[in-house]
């Protein structure tokens, strides 16, 4: 039967680190191409909603996934459907919404493992949402940080993210004035907001700093100026076909120069040592996400099966009746 996975539950089985290697793992194969990803479509519903759905199957393992998710009246709604290739079974319904930003985190988190210097200790985080969260969380994974930096147009949730973080990271986490006074001579920037325009400037970057932008979603909207993304070294994204409909942050930047997408490099090959990374300690990298359904599909192979070791979920009587269409 399909297993049905609450919030709550996938919550609980979850961790960051654990995250981290999952996605790790399916960009290694994504680059072999034992793992396929269909990017991110929409339909714009009545009254300015919208309705996404991306996919990804991995062939190895014997898994195919599905993330759909609604957008209206400032409410998101996500679900994860898992299917097994062999059987063509429904094995689970996942809520997805915890997961989700669990998984983006992590996909910055394995960026920043590959792109930042070995020796980046200073974290800077504009955002103070829940995808902030998992950001900071993400980059304190895989780099030992001596302290952090925090801006939130919101002065009170900029503070309460602060203690919280601080707490959980056990690093100093310090609240800014400015996004600039985030990012000037921090190592690693990250943002996660829903700004339309420009919240890092290069004239603040300094040399050698990482940068992951997960905000900007959308053709018109972007996080980082024309600066930012020309100071960039080194420019990955999760899929260069997705980053071509929805990478305001790049679609705006390159000011319709198709040559400017040659240099662009994939996260996953990366990974798979096919394509090279930071070269030297001065150069500034860019990790531009998206947000791709591999990513999802790792993160709930991992949720499902520990979830079925728990006990954990409730069974729901799909196709229970024997019929066959």
């Amino acid at each position: 039967m399909t297993l049905h996975i609450s919030e709550a539950e996938a919550r609980a089985v979850l961790t960051m680190p654990m995250a981290v290697e999952a996605v790790e793992a399916i960009s290694r194969k994504q680059a072999t191409g034992e793992v396929v990803v269909h990017p991110r479509r929409r339909f714009e519903l009545p009254g300015g909603g919208f309705f996404h759905y991306m996919a990804a199957a991995d062939f190895s393992l014997g898994f195919v996934a599905m993330k759909q998710y609604t957008f209206v009246r400032g409410k998101l709604r996500f679900l994860v459907p898992i299917y097994e290739m062999s059987t063509g079974d429904l094995l689970a319904l996942i809520e997805a919404d915890y997961m989700g930003q669990l998984r983006t985190g992590a996909a910055s988190g394995v960026a920043t493992k590959y792109l930042a210097r070995k020796d980046a200790s200073v974290a800077a985080i504009i955002g103070t949402g829940g995808q902030a969260k998992t950001q900071l969380e993400a980059v304190a994974t895989v780099r030992k940080l001596e302290s952090a930096r925090a801006y939130g147009r919101d002065a009170a949730k900029c503070e309460k993210f602060s203690e919280e973080m601080a707490k959980r990271l056990g690093i100093p986490v310090h609240i800014c004035s400015s996004a600039a006074e985030a990012v000037h001579g921090a190592d690693i920037v990250s943002t996660a907001t829903t700004a339309s325009q420009p919240v890092v400037f290069g004239a603040n970057l300094s040399p050698g700093a990482h940068i992951n932008a997960i905000g900007a979603n959308h053709a018109h909207k972007r996080e980082l100026d024309d600066e930012a993304v020309a100071s960039a070294d080194i420019i990955v994204v999760d899929s260069v076909e997705q980053s071509r409909q929805e990478a305001g942050d790049l679609i705006i930047a390159f000011h319709g120069d198709e040559s400017c997408w040659t240099g662009v490099k994939k996260l996953s090959e990366i990974v798979a040592g096919k394509a090279s990374g930071r070269t030297s300690d001065t150069e500034v990298t860019l990790f531009k996400s998206n947000g791709i359904a591999s990513w999802d599909l790792a993160v709930a192979i991992k949720v499902y099966a520990m979830a079925r070791e728990k006990g954990l979920g409730r069974e729901l009587p799909l196709w229970s009746d024997g019929a066959k269409g």
